[in-house]
């Protein structure tokens, strides 16, 4: 997998970076999993910290666009991010009230 980061800019409003990328690869298409540990690896950023908000693919191409959202830590993203996004990008918070009651038991 090799990526190209065609575009990276700070928001600040929403303490995120807003970073655009094209994917080429060999083989099979990866899973959205494989793509968020390699940008978390190559960013150097926590996984809970970060939406892959869209994923394209042209039909028949070994290449791929995305957009991923970097936030400052896991509470501005959960503040600020749809929850099915959260939930589809992997790295989905325990809501409060099964915690508390995981605890009890």
């Amino acid at each position: 997998m090799n990526f190209e980061f065609i575009r990276d800019e700070n928001n600040g409003l929403l303490n995120r970076q807003e970073v655009e990328f094209v994917l080429t690869f060999d083989g099979a298409t990866p899973s959205r999993r494989e793509i968020m540990g390699k940008l978390c690896a190559l960013r150097n950023v926590a996984e809970n910290c970060v939406v892959l908000d869209s994923i394209k693919q042209g039909f028949g191409k070994q290449e791929l666009r995305g957009a991923l959202r970097i936030y400052d830590d896991e509470e501005t993203r959960n503040k600020v991010e749809l929850a099915h996004l959260i939930e589809r990008t992997g790295t989905e918070p325990e809501p409060a009230e099964e915690t508390a009651a995981n605890k009890e038991a």
